[in-house]
């Protein structure tokens, strides 16, 4: 069974929104991630680590459409270009899927992604996504988060869980670490 980890910067009231900033994310808090806190390469040092166990990468169809043209031409990311990929959206078309970066399938619903669960070929990462994190985990597919929380409160944007009225799911610390700029390193699987 392959393991699906949702690996996002998270404001510490749960947003999960612009954390980058940039085209399309012109509102009032885009770019808290790089705004107002101090730059320390080791609380990032997650993502490098990341990238050792990533097999597959998954994405809805917004982010898929903001990383694609982006990532795949990027130096930084060079190492996801050849990895397949996995876009969960039931809009997409096959046309619109971004050329030179690697095999990508559409999946249709969460019936298609516990599928690609089922197999063997590793973890799948999913970046950004927010909505689909959110459907994911209230379909009980997510097996682990890697979250960096920022110490900051944005009070407004997309959140990271949903507030669907559901049963209890327990989670495990698998590793933390805090770093000097208030940033905190927080894996946590999924038990039950």
């Amino acid at each position: 069974m392959r393991d699906l980890i949702y690996t996002a910067f998270m404001s510490l009231d749960g947003v999960v929104d612009s954390p980058g900033g940039g085209p399309g994310e012109e509102h009032r808090s885009g770019g808290w991630v790089v705004k107002d806190i101090e730059f320390l390469p080791e609380a990032f040092a997650l993502k490098g680590e990341e990238l050792a166990e990533t097999t597959a990468l998954m994405f809805g169809r917004r982010s898929y459409e903001a990383f694609a043209p982006t990532w795949r031409d990027s130096q930084d990311h060079a190492a996801y270009k050849d990895l397949p990929k996995y876009v969960v959206s039931s809009t997409i078309s096959e046309d619109a899927l971004v050329e030179g970066w690697g095999q990508t399938t559409i999946l249709r619903s969460t019936t298609d992604v516990s599928k690609v669960k089922e197999g063997e070929d590793g973890a799948i990462f999913i970046h950004g996504s927010a909505e689909l994190a959110r459907r994911l985990s209230d379909a009980r597919l997510i097996d682990r988060y890697n979250l960096l929380v920022f110490p900051v409160l944005l009070g407004a944007g997309k959140s990271l869980f949903s507030d669907a009225d559901r049963d209890r799911q327990m989670l495990r610390l698998r590793e933390s670490q805090g770093y000097p700029n208030g940033v905190v390193k927080l894996l946590y699987d999924v038990v039950g």
